[in-house]
């Protein structure tokens, strides 16, 4: 390949990708009633079903930038695709003697330690080789993810009708996580050298301020995301939506979330400070969430219409900040692993609490109080975050390049 068809070809590839990881969060909660219904989960092990992959993206993620770094980020990449293809399959797996709860558990366990890997990495190589198209690429990536939890949202209760197996509805996300993994092998295998910034160098991340407001915003984000993909659906049930419609209102809901996934970075890369839409995309998915909960259900579609173009923006504006504040692809993987494990560590908290707060109260009234407060919580880290600042320097950006 030449230099361009190779990194065309790289684009292509990490927006397959990005295709498949989120997969695994939405696909479970869109058909939660009927896996404890047929397989008996217990009440504690669907809280550790919503909590853990959330967990394990927080616990895993410090490790892709020191193994991209010996085995190569594209090499990296590859090993987690595969990863997450191998978790999906066990997770719809029954043991006999010992049912279905085992492999729930641990293909969700493998399938988070496989997205966390992919979550950090994909920043880190859009720096590196994407330098001049930011915007433009990390609105793309970021679009396939979110597109990734409409598509199993949406098509796995349609499945399930279907084939009447919840293991058949499950399991058939392994496919396309696997055909990704052989399209992108062979330019895995030669692939670059690992991303810059040898451990020891770069910016110390644990005493820069700015690194830290990125963090505190990816965490709002985190806490309010997954607990959508985890808990929207389940919600919309017992408020009486049947499920068919309960997983078209947060198919719908996904779905805008590619349009503010798509326009968020490219605007973004744009401006000379972020504040104003990080700001706002976090105030609209709050208040949008809360909706979903408490508000009448006239006007559940607008509701999730917000949530969906709010969270759609905040999570790829949270992504993008990684690239924004940092000056080489190796800073931004740093930022991205240290963003990723505290955002999703503290960020799985959310959707452990959506489970607390409903079993303490009968309801989830709760919850939406809650959510309305992290929404204002990661207006307020987001309006720090975009501030017009690289991480390291402490002083206002110089725009040495041209981002389209």
């Amino acid at each position: 390949m030449s230099q361009r068809q190779r990194l065309a070809a790289l684009g292509v590839c990490l927006i397959l990708v990005g295709l498949n990881l989120r997969t695994v969060f939405s696909s479970f909660s869109a058909i939660l009633a009927e896996v404890q219904a047929d397989a008996g989960v217990p009440g504690w092990a669907v809280t550790v079903l919503t909590t853990a992959p959330v967990a394990c993206l927080g616990i895993f993620a410090p490790l892709a930038p020191p193994l991209a770094r010996r085995f190569g980020a594209e090499r990296v990449l590859l090993s987690a695709m595969a990863i997450l293809t191998l978790g999906l399959l066990a997770r719809p797996t029954t043991f006999p003697g010992l049912g279905s709860l085992p492999s729930l558990l641990i293909g969700t366990a493998a399938c988070g330690f496989a997205i966390a890997l992919g979550n950090v990495l994909l920043p880190g190589l859009v720096k590196r080789d994407f330098p001049h198209l930011l915007g433009l690429m990390s609105g793309l990536y970021t679009t396939a993810i979110v597109a990734s939890a409409a598509l199993a949202a949406g098509f796995t209760y349609p499945l399930l009708a279907a084939t009447g197996s919840w293991q058949l509805a499950l399991g058939a996300w392994a496919v396309p996580a696997a055909v990704v993994a052989l399209v992108f092998a062979p330019l895995a295998w030669n692939g670059r050298e690992p991303l810059h910034t040898a451990e020891g160098h770069g910016p110390r991340l644990a005493r820069d301020p700015i690194a830290w407001q990125v963090t505190l915003f990816m965490v709002g984000q985190a806490m309010m995301s997954f607990s959508v993909f985890a808990w929207l659906a389940p919600i919309l049930r017992e408020r009486g939506v049947d499920g068919a419609t309960a997983g078209l209102l947060a198919s719908f809901s996904i779905i805008l979330q590619m349009a503010g996934s798509l326009v968020a970075p490219s605007l973004a890369a744009r401006l000379a400070r972020q504040s104003a839409p990080n700001v706002v995309a976090a105030l609209l998915t709050g208040c949008g969430f809360a909706l979903c909960i408490v508000g009448p259900l006239g006007g559940i579609w607008a509701w999730a219409a917000m949530l969906g173009l709010g969270q759609g923006s905040l999570t790829a504006l949270a992504l993008t900040m990684a690239m924004l504040r940092t000056h080489d692809a190796g800073t931004a993987a740093r930022l991205s692993g240290m963003m990723q494990g505290f955002g999703y560590g503290l960020g799985s908290t959310g959707t452990l609490l959506v489970a607390q707060l409903r079993a303490a109260t009968g309801s989830f009234t709760a919850v939406a109080v809650l959510f309305a407060g992290v929404g204002c919580f990661a207006a307020v880290f987001g309006a720090l975050s975009g501030r017009h600042r690289y991480v390291g320097s402490g002083a206002p950006e110089r725009a040495t390049e041209r981002v389209r």
